[in-house]
């Protein structure tokens, strides 16, 4: 059946974006906007969408959390062995889109993606509730598996082997990504679909900030 979508319209009209209120980095603004978010009623303001490429150049895209945001980039975690971790090892460059309904507004990212030093990803995988440690071990991410029996019996079978332990050991093929932007792109929406978008692209330490077409 076909779906028509055609006149579902929304006229941005929750704030605009100025220069004169944009830092020379973007990282404080990102800092700004992120809060409002979390203070806005968006239930996961650190969901993104994180997408990566094939062998063959096909993209494919999910959501993942956010979990830190450093002057380095944003980090978040993962299984090394699903899709994405095999597609980020084989091409290191991702772009994320952070989309915000509420304020009307969106940041999408794009740069390199490195490994999180083993140390960290450990204690990150460490502070999460029990059940979340068990799920990291029990999901093999990604692969194709009979039926939810399969999965339920896997879970079984690791809460077992750890039933006395409150604090796992991290799996070797767990751990995190951090993306570090070359480009981070700030999007708001704004009346008769003239939005606002401020781009800033790294220059070696240097950002460059531009005022984009809508």
């Amino acid at each position: 059946m076909p779906i028509d979508a055609s006149d579902l319209r929304v006229d941005y009209q929750a704030d605009v974006l100025l220069e004169k209120d944009a830092p020379a980095d973007p990282f404080p603004l990102f800092d700004r906007w992120f809060k409002e978010a979390k203070d806005s009623k968006d239930p996961e303001p650190n969901a993104m969408v994180v997408a990566t490429v094939n062998a063959a150049g096909h993209p494919a895209a999910r959501t993942v959390l956010l979990k830190e945001v450093s002057d380095r980039g944003f980090t978040f975690y993962t299984n090394y062995d699903s899709r994405k971790g095999h597609e980020i090892t084989a091409h290191p460059h991702v772009a994320v889109v952070f989309n915000w309904l509420e304020l009307q507004r969106s940041v999408r990212v794009e740069g390199r993606v490195e490994k999180v030093d083993p140390d960290t990803s450990t204690e990150y995988f460490q502070s999460r509730p029990k059940k979340s440690q068990i799920g990291a071990w029990t999901s093999p991410q990604s692969d194709v598996i009979p039926d939810r029996e399969f999965l339920e019996r896997r879970r079984e079978e690791v809460e077992e082997r750890f039933r006395d332990d409150e604090v796992l050991p991290r799996p070797e093929n767990w751990g995190g990504f951090v993306v570090i932007p070359e480009m981070i792109e700030f999007w708001q929406g704004r009346s008769s679909r003239l939005h606002d978008r401020l781009v800033y692209t790294r220059n070696e330490n240097e950002w460059n900030r531009d005022r984009l077409a809508p």
